[in-house]
């Protein structure tokens, strides 16, 4: 990084560096942990619009209870979907609403970065004292049934493992122009996004004071990311205009194409940053951003859901592993009608009236008439990447 790169960088930290204060609520956070007590027994799905919600097919009508099957409109049958609409111009799709512009979803957000800081800090103090603390990474022989831990080495640093996108960094650039788009995702659009978007990003609710804390209490800050490899100058500069650094790659940053696999599986990378580092709570608004047991082929969303809330995993939410919200984008939007909502759980409104059956029009006669020879258009030109930068924060 050339001096005037870096003294620009540099500068602009320097708005982000002075936000909060975590010296004055280490002290508090630390009376409240202490005594706390662990138990043990895009086409990446983490990055924006990978993974678009899927569409099914539409299939045979059912018949609501209660209305006479001769009342009932039939179903015109299986048929190819059409192409989603273009969106109105300047709406935005509800999960972006909530996720980039809701309260809602920053006070979420502040909220477990405050439960990770509680935490860091307690372990922190136990690494200071000698005592000893347990890695929250499961074991390359693990199960979810049957998980099991790596062990921390006598010299190990300890440190927080944090995904980026939406977890450490909000997209607001990308996000802005998706929200504008129609049509499947593009990868390359997203990778464009990565070398060229570094500064229309915003550090996610709580973030710095949470990073700031850790570092304050000897823990080494790592990111893993399925953002690409080839793009890591980029992605260093947009988490250090964020305030998130120092980062260094292959150090404290990794990104897909770091380890051996090349793939969007992070375990190969969890494992690599275990041999140096003793991980003592990891970060993220996916479920394979904690291991990729979870985006096991075959699982249904039923499954997913029920493996959190096991005995043998349910207590390390909170207490080494902690999770942000993201209704936009990833493999938590997966699922029909049968994977959501239980059958013995169903409810039909008793005031509904009755659904009257249509009859069909006569047909309308008509006469052909010759279609007119127009000219073919040229194509329109693609629409530009039109990333916006978010105004400057106080």
């Amino acid at each position: 990084m050339s001096k005037a790169r870096f003294a620009l960088l540099m500068l602009l930290v320097g708005s982000t560096a002075t936000s909060g204060c975590v010296a004055a609520a280490v002290p508090v956070l630390a009376a409240g942990a202490i005594g706390k007590k662990q138990f043990f027994g895009k086409k990446d799905e983490d990055l924006p619009s990978a993974t678009p919600p899927a569409v099914t097919a539409a299939g045979a009508q059912a018949v609501p209870t209660g209305i006479p099957a001769a009342d009932a409109i039939p179903s015109a049958g299986p048929t190819t979907p059409a192409a989603p609409p273009p969106p109105v111009p300047g709406s935005v799709p509800p999960g972006m609403q909530y996720l980039y512009g809701s309260g809602e979803a920053s006070a979420v957000s502040i909220q477990a970065y405050l439960s990770l800081t509680d935490f860091l800090v307690a372990r922190g103090g136990d690494f200071a004292v000698g005592h000893p603390v347990s890695s929250v990474v499961l074991a390359p022989d693990a199960t979810l049934d049957a998980p099991k831990f790596l062990k921390c080495g006598p010299r190990q640093r300890p440190a927080v493992v944090l995904d980026i996108d939406e977890t450490a960094l909000l997209n607001l650039g990308y996000e802005a122009d998706d929200s504008q788009r129609s049509g499947a995702y593009d990868q390359k659009r997203w990778d464009r996004w990565e070398s060229s978007g570094v500064t229309a990003v915003n550090p996610v609710p709580g973030v710095l004071d949470a990073l700031r804390a850790a570092r304050a209490s000897g823990i080494e800050v790592v990111f893993n990311s399925n953002r690409a490899s080839v793009n890591s100058s980029a992605t260093i500069d947009a988490l250090t205009l964020a305030g998130l650094g120092p980062v260094v790659h292959l150090q404290n940053l990794w990104l897909k194409g770091d380890d051996a696999t090349g793939g969007s599986g992070k375990d190969a990378r969890r494992w690599a940053i275990s041999a140096k580092y003793c991980v003592i709570a990891m970060v993220g608004d996916q479920l394979g951003d904690f291991t990729d047991l979870f985006n096991t082929p075959g699982m249904t969303p039923a499954q997913r859901r029920a493996q959190t809330n096991s005995p043998k995993l349910r207590m390390l939410w909170g207490h080494g592993w902690f999770v942000l919200p993201n209704p936009v984008y990833g493999t938590a939007l997966k699922g029909d009608i049968d994977d959501v909502f239980p059958k013995d759980r169903r409810w039909t409104d008793p005031g509904a009236q009755p659904v009257m059956a249509v009859p069909a029009a006569a047909p309308v006669p008509t006469v052909p008439v010759p279609a007119p020879t127009v000219p073919t258009p040229a194509p329109a030109p693609a629409r530009p990447d039109l990333w916006r930068r978010p105004p400057p924060r106080p």
